[in-house]
């Protein structure tokens, strides 16, 4: 029985990629994303297309009902719509940051809430989520982020144990710097909320940073081939850590005090001109 994958934000990146991976493996797939036009390359592979915005229960709703009557059944859901607001905490409206929550952690939640009854039944699963290094340490500018994927982080260690009774898997992907539209929007609002503040200067050497991890960053298919990895794998592992940087800053992190983490990470901020 070939096995069913719902996978958001499937329109361009890590989540165009795994579903690509997934379809030439035998896979049914489901690609969901806000915006269909930019998807008809999936569409011509063989992925069903979804039009779905996180934000939106209703839509969500509607595209977990049609999956279930074409194919009866859910087996892997990939978690992976998100984007990067930064931003000073002190410029940033709450409104902003109340929507990066909506789109990072509840739409990822209530998503999977509509989910797991299914995969209940079936008594099997897998639930993959795309969180991050950040999930992990802080950056400045970074507030909003940062705090959103340390909130995926908990809530999957969480519903991990939870669904562990009922055969469900719950596994986190905690990417690197990945070369994706995700760089060139995070460096934008960076620039439109705080290029203009009291935190200009940082601000502009962080956005050259980010500049850079354009030419630093690994290629999506990298985080691609992961999430696969862990889709096939009998026992996957609680986290899977991949990409660019991924592995050395993490040591640093779990090594370091605090301060001393901050210092180096500051001293690479300073050093962009």
């Amino acid at each position: 029985m070939k096995k069913v994958v719902l996978i958001t934000g499937a329109s361009s990146g890590i989540g165009k990629e795994t579903a690509l991976l997934l379809i030439k493996q035998g896979f049914i797939v489901y690609g969901a994303a806000r915006r269909l036009d930019k998807m008809q390359d999936l569409k011509e592979a063989g992925v069903h297309l979804l039009q779905m915005d996180v934000t939106e229960d209703a839509s969500m709703v509607k595209g977990v009902h049609e999956i279930i009557d074409n194919e009866k059944r859910i087996d892997i859901l990939v978690n992976n719509a998100g984007y990067g607001s930064y931003g000073a905490l002190e410029d940033v409206p709450m409104t902003e940051a109340k929507y990066q929550f909506e789109v990072n952690v509840f739409g990822l939640a209530r998503l999977t809430q509509l989910i797991i009854p299914y995969m209940r039944e079936q008594k099997s699963g897998k639930i993959i989520n795309i969180s991050s290094i950040a999930g992990n340490f802080g950056e400045p500018h970074g507030t909003w982020y940062h705090s959103s994927k340390y909130a995926v982080e908990g809530l999957s260690d969480c519903l991990r144990m939870e669904l562990k009774q009922f055969g469900i898997n719950v596994v986190v992907i905690q990417p690197g710097l990945i070369k994706t539209e995700w760089n060139n929007i995070a460096r934008e609002n960076l620039i439109k909320v705080s290029g203009h503040t009291a935190y200009k200067d940082l601000v502009n050497k962080h956005a050259k940073m980010l500049s850079n991890a354009d030419n630093m960053g690994s290629k999506p298919i990298v985080i691609a081939k992961v999430i696969v990895k862990a889709i096939n794998s009998n026992n996957p592992k609680t986290r899977y850590i991949a990409g660019s940087g991924a592995h050395p800053i993490l040591f640093l992190k779990r090594i370091l005090t605090d301060k001393m983490f901050d210092k180096i990470e500051l001293s690479l901020f300073r050093m962009m001109k």
